[in-house]
Order: structure tokens, then sequence, then C-alpha cells
């Protein structure tokens, strides 16, 4: 069963519950969930719901992919598949994808998301996309020993562990986020 969108809603919401500064940066998306549906869906236009995967190793560096299409440096993650039952199970889902890693050996940091982001993409008359916006929910992993396993080569031109440092220059603030997350991996 497809995510609803009461679920992206409860999520939203609990973020904003963490991090009401940001409020007034999402009550765009925020309006357009409450009159509109069907947001899992990739072909919900002007906006549907993407996820991402901040997956810390050892408290000391994050993965980061390569993205194809988008040419930079980036968390992995992507569009939500109507398999998908929770968005912090689709990121998990992504995540490994992308990356080859061994799903199993990555743990959530924390139930509420790392960070949460609107933007406009670009039309994409080849796969018949107007312009739209993403909102992107990005939840913080950990692990203890997780690595680069055959990435999707479709998707992604690589995937490596940078350094915090190194990371939060290429990526930003979400970064910092995802690192003081409480460690659950073991």
């Amino acid at each position: 069963m497809a995510i609803s969108d009461a679920a992206i809603s409860d999520t939203l919401t609990a973020y904003l519950e963490h991090y009401p500064d940001e409020a007034e940066l999402l009550a765009q998306p925020v309006q357009m969930l409450a009159s509109g549906e069907n947001f899992a869906s990739r072909r919900s236009f002007p906006m549907h719901v993407t996820v991402g995967a901040l997956l810390v190793r050892g408290g000391c560096e994050i993965l980061l992919i390569e993205h194809r299409a988008y040419g930079i440096t980036l968390q992995p993650g992507g569009h939500l598949e109507p398999t998908d039952t929770t968005l912090i199970d689709a990121a998990v889902r992504e995540l490994s994808e992308e990356t080859g890693l061994d799903a199993t050996a990555v743990f959530p940091a924390d139930p509420v998301p790392a960070y949460v982001e609107f933007g406009r993409v670009p039309a994409r008359p080849e796969k018949r996309e107007p312009e739209h916006y993403h909102l992107d929910i990005g939840f913080a992993f950990t692990t203890d020993h997780a690595d680069v396993g055959q990435i999707q080569e479709a998707e992604v031109t690589g995937a490596a562990w940078y350094p915090l440092t190194d990371a939060e220059r290429l990526v930003g603030h979400r970064i910092a986020r995802a690192v003081s997350r409480p460690a659950h991996a073991s």
C-alpha cells in the first residue's frame, strides 16, 4: 500500500514541532498537502514527495553520491514507489538501491526527519514532467560497518564516504543535523 497523504502530513507536522523556525519556509507545501492528494506519486504535479538518506558511519563520515541527472554530489534518495509503506523505509530502499550497501547494516537515528526541503525542479520533457516541486524528506541513519557495493549506474556515477566537514561543504546544514542524532547502530 502506497504512503498516504496523511502519513506525509504527520511526518511534516512532527518535523515542524522539532524545527518550528522552518514553518515559514515550508508554508507552501503544508498548504498544498492540505488541499491536494496522492503526493506519494511522482506523477503528482505541481508537487510530490521524495526521500533522502543521510548515513553516518562511525560518527565521522557520511555517504554521498554523484547524481547522474543533476551532476552534483548529494545524499542518496529519490522518488517514492507504490510498494513503499513508510517514508523511512523508502529512504532506506533508495539508499540501498543507489549505493548497493546492505540495508540490514543501516539503523534509523531518529523517526523525525533530519531535514525537509521544498525545491523547484525544472521541466523534463523526455520524462513528460512539467516544472514542479519536490518536497524532499530526509532521514538520518547510522552504521558502524556498511560499505558501498554495486552502484545504480542509471542514476549515480559514484558513491563514497566523505569526512563530515567536506560533506557539510558539499551538501549543507543537513549534515550537522544527521550527526547530532543519537547513534543506534550496533
